[in-house]
């Protein structure tokens, strides 16, 4: 009995101990930055961002899987002329809501903040709507972006009000009748005299996972947090995430699978290193570059313990 006790123990600090790995890369090969990240219930469709180089400009991509292979990535049919990031599938998979500067959807016109916007569809193997606004008690003349959708249809985001509790917090707007709420910020057991932004939040809002930067605990430039409610429905304290999850750089754009729980989340880490043992050819330096975090934002995945 002793014997499986440490075999137990060990086997669970071994998947304690597991590294995040990048998600698909040679899929993302040849792609600027790639992030943000929102799979189907039934694990073969996902939704990702495209993002220049320099961050300027970014559309909405999406791959499926048929016969057990991923698609070549393309451009959804609603993304690619204004600035889009940030889409998620509500849990149907009958809506993906997306942040945009789109004043509308027809006019070159831009607006200088970003606004939360969703598309429709009436089965998963029909085509996107055109995209709609979700309205001005949400949208206003600041920024709001990463949407995030309950089974409720309440939406959590990330916005920079005048009531913020710090730089930008996390709100929800409960879906009441069809029609969105006032927004209202999230206690401080979440929010803080700091940033907060890019939430995921499981669809029975049993848990939430955000970034946070400026944290005491803060590796760097913004690392991942998690939080849990109580029998009273309250959010308990922000946890900082495993170690191995968060690095120096920025861990941001969370999404859990909860199917296989699994956590996806992007990351702008680099273990390009200064020197190699053996001479590598332009062509192996390119493939060794493409297929390891190099500093552009990819998509990184690891399973996920949330007690």
């Amino acid at each position: 009995m002793k014997k499986i006790i440490i075999l137990i123990f060990l086997f669970t600090q071994i998947i304690l101990a597991q590294e995040p790995k990048m998600f698909l890369p040679d899929l993302f090969n040849g792609l600027p930055n790639v992030r943000d990240f929102s799979l189907n219930k039934t694990g073969d469709e996902f939704y990702f961002t495209v993002e220049s180089y320099a961050k300027e400009y970014s559309f909405i991509a999406f791959v499926k899987k048929t016969n057990g292979k991923w698609s070549t990535p393309k451009a959804v049919s609603f993304s690619g002329q204004h600035k889009d990031l940030e889409p998620f599938l509500s849990p149907d998979g009958l809506k993906l809501f997306f942040a945009s500067n789109r004043l509308n959807n027809n006019s070159s016109e831009i607006k200088k903040d970003m606004d939360i916007w969703y598309v429709t569809r009436n089965s998963l193997k029909e085509g996107w709507s055109k995209p709609k606004s979700v309205g001005t008690e949400i949208n206003t003349s600041t920024d709001e972006f990463y949407p995030s959708v309950t089974n409720k249809g309440d939406l959590y985001f990330t916005a920079a009000y005048e009531n913020s509790k710090g730089k930008e917090d996390i709100y929800v707007s409960r879906f009441i009748n069809n029609s969105y709420t006032k927004p209202t910020s999230l206690g401080t057991n979440v929010n803080s005299e700091k940033y907060e932004f890019n939430s995921y939040v499981s669809a029975d809002e049993s848990f939430i996972i955000f970034t946070s930067y400026g944290r005491k605990d803060d590796l760097g430039r913004g690392d991942l947090y998690i939080s849990k409610k109580d029998k009273n429905n309250n959010w308990l304290p922000a946890e900082h995430l495993r170690q191995g999850i968060n690095t120096k750089k920025l861990d941001y754009c969370p999404f859990v699978d909860n199917t296989n729980n699994t956590l996806y989340f992007t990351s702008s880490k680099s273990a390009i290193p200064k020197s190699f043992k053996k001479r590598k050819t332009l062509k192996g330096m390119i493939k060794y570059i493409n297929t390891n975090p190099n500093g552009l934002s990819r998509i990184y995945k690891v399973s996920l313990n949330k007690k």
